[in-house]
Protein backbone atom coordinates (compact mmCIF):
# COMPACT_ATOMS: atom_id res chain seq x y z
CA UNK A 1 0.00 0.00 0.00
CA UNK A 2 1.09 3.58 -0.66
CA UNK A 3 3.41 4.99 2.00
CA UNK A 4 1.76 7.94 3.72
CA UNK A 5 2.78 10.85 5.93
CA UNK A 6 0.09 12.66 7.90
CA UNK A 7 0.65 15.94 9.73
CA UNK A 8 -1.50 17.18 12.60
CA UNK A 9 -1.55 20.59 14.25
CA UNK A 10 -2.94 22.08 17.45
CA UNK A 11 -1.78 24.53 20.08
CA UNK A 12 -1.21 21.60 22.44
CA UNK A 13 -1.86 17.90 22.98
CA UNK A 14 -5.46 17.97 21.79
CA UNK A 15 -4.12 16.46 18.56
CA UNK A 16 -3.25 13.19 20.33
CA UNK A 17 -6.66 11.57 19.79
CA UNK A 18 -6.57 12.05 16.02
CA UNK A 19 -2.87 11.11 15.86
CA UNK A 20 -3.59 7.88 17.73
CA UNK A 21 -6.49 7.16 15.36
CA UNK A 22 -4.11 7.50 12.40
CA UNK A 23 -1.53 5.30 14.14
CA UNK A 24 -4.14 2.58 14.73
CA UNK A 25 -5.45 2.79 11.16
CA UNK A 26 -1.98 2.93 9.57
CA UNK A 27 0.84 1.75 11.88
CA UNK A 28 3.23 2.34 8.97
CA UNK A 29 2.31 6.02 8.52
CA UNK A 30 4.81 8.73 9.37
CA UNK A 31 3.32 11.35 11.69
CA UNK A 32 4.25 15.01 12.05
CA UNK A 33 2.81 16.66 15.17
CA UNK A 34 3.00 20.47 15.04
CA UNK A 35 2.29 22.08 18.44
CA UNK A 36 2.54 25.71 19.53
CA UNK A 37 3.80 25.94 23.13
CA UNK A 38 5.04 29.49 22.45
CA UNK A 39 1.54 30.68 21.54
CA UNK A 40 -0.85 28.52 23.53
CA UNK A 41 -3.62 28.75 24.48
CA UNK A 42 -5.27 29.89 21.26
CA UNK A 43 -8.79 30.21 22.66
CA UNK A 44 -8.42 33.67 24.26
CA UNK A 45 -6.94 35.16 21.06
CA UNK A 46 -9.00 36.99 18.45
CA UNK A 47 -9.60 35.45 15.02
CA UNK A 48 -6.59 37.17 13.47
CA UNK A 49 -4.32 36.01 16.28
CA UNK A 50 -5.56 32.43 16.05
CA UNK A 51 -5.05 32.44 12.30
CA UNK A 52 -1.51 33.77 12.67
CA UNK A 53 -0.52 31.06 15.16
CA UNK A 54 -2.26 28.33 13.16
CA UNK A 55 -0.47 29.41 9.98
CA UNK A 56 2.85 29.14 11.76
CA UNK A 57 2.09 25.59 12.87
CA UNK A 58 0.82 24.65 9.42
CA UNK A 59 3.87 26.04 7.65
CA UNK A 60 6.20 24.18 10.00
CA UNK A 61 4.38 20.94 9.29
CA UNK A 62 4.20 21.61 5.54
CA UNK A 63 8.00 21.78 5.39
CA UNK A 64 7.98 18.01 6.02
CA UNK A 65 5.85 17.49 2.88
CA UNK A 66 2.95 15.52 4.38
CA UNK A 67 0.28 13.93 2.22
CA UNK A 68 -2.43 15.61 4.31
CA UNK A 69 -2.71 18.01 7.24
CA UNK A 70 -5.28 17.56 10.01
CA UNK A 71 -6.26 20.73 11.86
CA UNK A 72 -6.88 18.86 15.11
CA UNK A 73 -8.38 21.86 16.90
CA UNK A 74 -11.96 23.07 16.83
CA UNK A 75 -10.96 26.69 17.50
CA UNK A 76 -8.43 26.77 14.66
CA UNK A 77 -10.88 25.04 12.33
CA UNK A 78 -13.50 27.72 13.04
CA UNK A 79 -11.23 30.72 12.52
CA UNK A 80 -8.30 29.68 10.32
CA UNK A 81 -9.40 26.86 8.03
CA UNK A 82 -10.13 29.00 4.94
CA UNK A 83 -6.73 30.72 5.25
CA UNK A 84 -4.89 27.44 5.75
CA UNK A 85 -6.58 25.90 2.71
CA UNK A 86 -5.91 28.96 0.58
CA UNK A 87 -2.19 28.69 1.33
CA UNK A 88 -1.62 24.92 1.28
CA UNK A 89 -4.17 23.38 -1.08
CA UNK A 90 -4.19 21.73 -3.54
CA UNK A 91 -0.64 20.65 -2.78
CA UNK A 92 -1.49 19.50 0.76
CA UNK A 93 -5.10 18.61 1.58
CA UNK A 94 -6.24 20.32 4.81
CA UNK A 95 -8.84 18.56 6.97
CA UNK A 96 -10.67 20.53 9.65
CA UNK A 97 -12.28 19.26 12.85
CA UNK A 98 -15.98 19.85 13.45
CA UNK A 99 -17.90 18.68 16.56
CA UNK A 100 -19.90 15.55 15.76
CA UNK A 101 -23.30 17.20 16.19
CA UNK A 102 -24.79 15.62 13.05
CA UNK A 103 -24.28 11.91 13.95
CA UNK A 104 -25.16 12.59 17.59
CA UNK A 105 -28.44 14.25 16.64
CA UNK A 106 -29.27 11.47 14.19
CA UNK A 107 -28.75 8.85 16.89
CA UNK A 108 -30.78 10.80 19.43
CA UNK A 109 -33.66 11.34 17.02
CA UNK A 110 -34.17 7.58 16.85
CA UNK A 111 -34.29 7.14 20.63
CA UNK A 112 -35.90 10.35 21.78
CA UNK A 113 -32.87 11.13 23.91
CA UNK A 114 -31.25 14.46 24.54
CA UNK A 115 -27.85 15.60 23.26
CA UNK A 116 -25.29 17.59 25.22
CA UNK A 117 -22.40 19.38 23.53
CA UNK A 118 -19.41 19.69 25.84
CA UNK A 119 -17.20 22.52 24.62
CA UNK A 120 -15.03 25.36 25.81
CA UNK A 121 -16.90 28.36 27.22
CA UNK A 122 -15.89 30.41 24.15
CA UNK A 123 -17.41 27.84 21.80
CA UNK A 124 -20.56 27.12 23.81
CA UNK A 125 -23.27 29.46 22.60
CA UNK A 126 -21.09 30.81 19.80
CA UNK A 127 -22.61 31.46 16.36
CA UNK A 128 -20.45 28.63 15.03
CA UNK A 129 -21.88 26.02 17.40
CA UNK A 130 -25.40 27.36 17.00
CA UNK A 131 -25.15 27.03 13.21
CA UNK A 132 -24.15 23.38 13.59
CA UNK A 133 -27.13 22.75 15.86
CA UNK A 134 -29.55 24.60 13.59
CA UNK A 135 -28.28 22.80 10.49
CA UNK A 136 -27.94 19.26 11.77
CA UNK A 137 -29.93 18.89 15.00
CA UNK A 138 -33.30 20.48 14.37
CA UNK A 139 -35.03 17.23 15.35
CA UNK A 140 -33.21 16.76 18.64
CA UNK A 141 -33.06 18.58 21.97
CA UNK A 142 -29.51 19.89 22.37
CA UNK A 143 -27.94 21.46 25.45
CA UNK A 144 -24.62 23.27 25.35
CA UNK A 145 -22.40 22.56 28.35
CA UNK A 146 -19.50 24.99 28.95
CA UNK A 147 -16.54 23.07 30.35
CA UNK A 148 -14.62 25.65 32.33
CA UNK A 149 -10.93 24.79 32.61
CA UNK A 150 -11.24 21.26 31.24
CA UNK A 151 -9.00 21.68 28.18
CA UNK A 152 -6.38 23.43 30.30
CA UNK A 153 -6.52 20.67 32.93
CA UNK A 154 -6.09 17.99 30.27
CA UNK A 155 -3.19 19.91 28.75
CA UNK A 156 -1.46 19.96 32.14
CA UNK A 157 -2.04 16.25 32.81
CA UNK A 158 -2.97 17.12 36.43
CA UNK A 159 -5.35 14.40 37.65
CA UNK A 160 -6.96 16.52 40.36
CA UNK A 161 -7.66 19.41 37.99
CA UNK A 162 -9.10 17.02 35.38
CA UNK A 163 -11.36 15.33 37.95
CA UNK A 164 -12.67 18.65 39.24
CA UNK A 165 -13.32 20.09 35.75
CA UNK A 166 -15.07 16.92 34.53
CA UNK A 167 -17.24 16.81 37.66
CA UNK A 168 -18.24 20.44 37.27
CA UNK A 169 -19.26 19.91 33.64
CA UNK A 170 -21.15 16.72 34.55
CA UNK A 171 -23.18 18.69 37.10
CA UNK A 172 -24.29 21.05 34.33
CA UNK A 173 -25.33 18.18 32.05
CA UNK A 174 -29.06 17.22 32.02
CA UNK A 175 -29.78 13.79 33.50
CA UNK A 176 -31.67 12.46 30.46
CA UNK A 177 -28.81 13.00 28.02
CA UNK A 178 -28.20 9.96 25.80
CA UNK A 179 -25.32 11.35 23.75
CA UNK A 180 -22.49 13.75 24.60
CA UNK A 181 -20.67 15.47 21.76
CA UNK A 182 -17.04 16.14 22.66
CA UNK A 183 -16.68 19.58 21.11
CA UNK A 184 -12.99 20.03 21.94
CA UNK A 185 -10.31 17.65 20.72
CA UNK A 186 -8.73 17.53 24.19
CA UNK A 187 -11.84 15.95 25.69
CA UNK A 188 -11.45 12.67 23.81
CA UNK A 189 -8.36 11.97 25.90
CA UNK A 190 -10.51 11.62 29.04
CA UNK A 191 -13.59 9.99 27.53
CA UNK A 192 -13.74 7.21 30.13
CA UNK A 193 -13.70 9.73 32.98
CA UNK A 194 -16.42 11.79 31.33
CA UNK A 195 -18.63 8.72 30.94
CA UNK A 196 -18.06 7.68 34.56
CA UNK A 197 -18.86 11.17 35.82
CA UNK A 198 -22.16 10.99 33.95
CA UNK A 199 -23.10 7.79 35.74
CA UNK A 200 -21.83 5.23 33.28
CA UNK A 201 -19.27 2.46 33.44
CA UNK A 202 -18.44 -0.21 30.88
CA UNK A 203 -21.18 -0.08 28.27
CA UNK A 204 -23.51 2.05 30.41
CA UNK A 205 -24.00 5.78 30.45
CA UNK A 206 -24.38 8.17 27.55
CA UNK A 207 -22.65 7.56 24.24
CA UNK A 208 -19.74 9.86 23.49
CA UNK A 209 -19.32 11.32 20.01
CA UNK A 210 -15.81 12.46 19.17
CA UNK A 211 -14.30 13.41 15.85
CA UNK A 212 -10.90 11.67 15.78
CA UNK A 213 -11.87 8.51 13.88
CA UNK A 214 -13.87 10.40 11.24
CA UNK A 215 -11.11 12.97 10.77
CA UNK A 216 -8.53 10.19 10.40
CA UNK A 217 -10.63 8.47 7.73
CA UNK A 218 -11.03 11.72 5.81
CA UNK A 219 -7.31 12.47 5.99
CA UNK A 220 -6.36 9.06 4.62
CA UNK A 221 -8.94 9.40 1.85
CA UNK A 222 -7.66 12.85 0.88
CA UNK A 223 -4.11 11.48 0.96
CA UNK A 224 -5.13 8.93 -1.66
CA UNK A 225 -4.92 5.86 0.55
CA UNK A 226 -6.89 4.00 3.19
CA UNK A 227 -6.58 2.11 6.47
CA UNK A 228 -4.35 -0.93 6.91
CA UNK A 229 -4.38 -1.81 10.59
CA UNK A 230 -2.29 -4.90 9.91
CA UNK A 231 0.62 -2.96 8.43
CA UNK A 232 4.01 -3.27 10.08
CA UNK A 233 4.47 -0.64 12.85
CA UNK A 234 7.22 1.21 11.02
CA UNK A 235 5.83 4.74 11.05
CA UNK A 236 8.11 7.52 12.23
CA UNK A 237 7.23 10.40 14.54
CA UNK A 238 8.26 14.05 14.27
CA UNK A 239 7.21 16.48 16.99
CA UNK A 240 7.52 20.23 16.43
CA UNK A 241 7.37 22.80 19.24
CA UNK A 242 6.46 26.10 17.53
CA UNK A 243 8.52 24.85 14.58
CA UNK A 244 11.41 23.39 16.60
CA UNK A 245 11.92 19.59 16.64
CA UNK A 246 11.57 18.09 20.10
CA UNK A 247 10.06 15.23 22.10
CA UNK A 248 6.45 14.55 22.92
CA UNK A 249 5.41 16.79 25.82
CA UNK A 250 5.65 14.98 29.13
CA UNK A 251 1.93 15.49 29.77
CA UNK A 252 1.14 13.53 26.59
CA UNK A 253 2.35 10.34 28.25
CA UNK A 254 -0.40 10.74 30.85
CA UNK A 255 -2.83 9.48 28.22
CA UNK A 256 -3.11 6.16 26.40
CA UNK A 257 -3.03 7.99 23.07
CA UNK A 258 0.31 9.59 23.89
CA UNK A 259 1.78 6.30 25.09
CA UNK A 260 0.67 4.67 21.85
CA UNK A 261 2.74 7.19 19.88
CA UNK A 262 5.80 7.20 22.14
CA UNK A 263 7.31 3.85 21.03
CA UNK A 264 7.58 5.21 17.50
CA UNK A 265 10.60 7.25 18.60
CA UNK A 266 11.29 10.62 20.11
CA UNK A 267 12.05 12.67 16.99
CA UNK A 268 12.53 11.95 13.31
CA UNK A 269 14.61 14.72 11.72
Amino acid sequence: MLHVKIALMDSGIGLLAAAAAVRRARPDADLVLSLDPDGMPWGPRDAAGITERALGCARAAAAYEPDALIVACNTASVHALPTLRAELEPGIPVIGTVPAVKPAAAAAAGTGGRVAVWATPATTGSPYQQRLIDQFASGAEVTGVPCHGLAEAIESGDEDLITAAVAAAAERTPENVRTVVLGCTHYELVGDRIREALGGSGGEGPALQGSAVAVCAQALRRAGTGPDAGAAPTGGLTVLHSGRPGPLPEAALTYAEGRLLAPAGAVTR
